[in-house]
């Protein structure tokens, strides 16, 4: 649980390492640091809450966790591979297989039922018809939907979408599961729903890192990462650790 400036020592626990990690973007007129040298690391089984205000650098750093994009300097190693220097293909690959993504808009089909979009990576990962079915259905059970598996999503609520979304996400069973904002187009109840379901992922063994602005949505994990102006200022145990 580093802060910036010291670069964390990896064991055997982690799953995710970030030293010294530098993100610049240059539009040709003007440079922006979005990350200042950020250095932590994640353990295999923490549930992390990543919060800061708008422009303080940590959606920056979650498309730097989840192998969206590149850091400009530093290193960053995801189940011990270092991923920093990776060509954008390479980088897809690391992706596919070690990150589950789940976004605030969802991105599900709507023309296709519930366990076909719960189907979809493991159909883009060459699983046979059979399993990735059983497979699909396995999880929307586990995300309390079996009886919702013909369901289109414009036949579901938002809190049923994002739990075909988090099913999907755990589809090809990623060392982490990767939420921006989740909870960000549901009214309270259904937010407050999709945390317990994160919880219950966690208390399995998962390991989970929300993007969220709510802090009392944050304080449902087990620790809280907060940036701003591009820098980690606190790193800590929140009140469910």
């Amino acid at each position: 649980m580093a802060r910036n400036g010291h670069a964390p020592r990896p064991d055997s626990d982690d799953i995710i390492v970030m030293d010294d990690i530098r993100k610049v973007y240059d539009t040709g007129k003007v440079k922006v640091e979005a990350l200042k040298g950020v250095s932590f690391k994640v353990k295999k089984g923490e549930f992390v809450a990543i919060v800061g205000p708008s422009g303080s650098g940590k959606s920056t750093l979650m498309n730097l966790l989840g192998c969206l994009d590149t850091p400009t300097s530093g290193v960053y190693r995801l189940g011990g591979e270092a991923v920093s220097g990776l060509s954008r293909d390479a980088l897809a690959g690391v992706r596919n297989r070690r990150v589950g993504f789940v976004f605030q808009n969802f991105n599900l089909l709507p023309q296709i039922s519930a366990q076909e979009n719960v189907e979809m990576p493991l159909l883009f990962g060459g699983v046979p018809l059979k399993e990735r079915r059983g497979r699909a259905a396995e999880l929307l059970s586990k995300v309390g939907l079996s009886d919702r598996l013909e369901h289109k999503p414009t036949e579901l609520s938002g809190g049923q979408m994002q739990r075909v979304a988090v099913a999907r996400a755990l589809a090809m069973t990623p060392d982490i599961l990767l939420a921006d904002e989740p909870t960000g187009n549901l009214d309270s109840a259904s937010g407050s729903d999709i945390m317990g379901l994160f919880t219950e992922l966690w208390r399995a063994g998962g390991t989970l890192i929300v993007i969220t602005h709510d802090m009392s949505l944050a304080r449902r994990a087990s620790r809280i990462v907060e940036t701003h102006d591009g820098r980690i200022v606190k790193d800590g145990a929140s009140e469910a650790a």
